[in-house]
């Protein structure tokens, strides 16, 4: 019998400077091109470049959002109490995250889905130790139900992941290929940044992660880069360092 530590030498050395990373994926980017839902294509293409990065020795923590389904700020904004808004967007991220957990087995790799909301029959609830044993033996994990509590979003929850398992960058993958100076989609005279400081993006108010995710990643020092995840193949690239992307890192 192989010794997990023996196990763990084995893995190749990773082409890119990241050897353990968070990928958060928005809910909307299961879609496809529908309107609501999930897109098993879109999931199987998404599990493929996440199963390319472990087959190349990177250790893949994994956040998703619930937008497709149910928003909690959106249900608020049409007369829903808050916290009760919040709590069924996060019911929505589980089902996400079983979606992808089933897109990952399917394709051979070991995962596991961990929920900030205890619901032991389809899931293991979240407990740090336990939930860093699994990613020290190449397990993606899947961190679902946000932070476990209304009011914060999930790129919130994201960024405490990340630190909370020791990753290196938190990847956030967007519709679009970085972060702009104005909407690209609407001003097509927006800039794209290759690097960004923190603080720039508190100062400006860029609408790439909330104020509580970028503060918890400058003071912990991890960078955050943020990619087009409709972009085939675009995980790999920027994890190996050659693709289009924007970092906010100290500068």
């Amino acid at each position: 019998m192989t010794d997990e530590s023996d196990a763990a030498a084995e893995r190749p050395t990773p082409e890119g400077p990241y050897r353990r990373v968070l990928l958060k994926v928005s809910g909307e980017a299961l879609m496809g091109d529908g309107q609501f839902g999930i897109d098993v294509d879109v999931c199987d293409r998404i599990a493929g470049e996440i199963g390319d990065a472990i087959d190349q020795g990177v250790e893949v923590c994994l956040v998703i959002g619930g937008g497709n389904i149910f928003r909690g700020l959106t249900g608020a904004a049409k007369g829903m109490e808050r916290a009760q808004a919040d709590y069924m967007g996060m019911l929505a991220t589980v089902m996400n995250s079983l979606a992808m957990q089933n897109a990952l087995e399917r394709q051979g790799y070991d995962t596991r889905v961990v929920s900030a909301i205890p619901m032991v029959t389809i899931c293991e609830p979240y407990i740090r130790r336990r939930a860093m044993r699994h990613v020290e033996k190449g397990r993606v994990v899947i961190f679902a139900a946000g932070t476990g509590s209304p009011f914060f979003t999930t790129d919130t929850a994201a960024a405490l992941r990340c630190v909370e398992m020791g990753c290196d960058a938190l990847f956030k993958g967007t519709s679009v290929d970085g972060v702009y100076s104005a909407d690209p989609k609407k001003d097509k005279t927006a800039k794209r940044f290759d690097d960004l400081s923190y603080q720039h993006v508190l100062e400006k108010n860029l609408k790439v992660m909330d104020a509580a995710a970028v503060s918890l990643m400058r003071e912990n020092d991890i960078p955050i880069v943020v990619f087009s995840i409709r972009e085939k193949g675009g995980f790999g690239e920027v994890l190996a360092g050659r693709g289009v992307c924007t970092t906010i890192r100290e500068v």
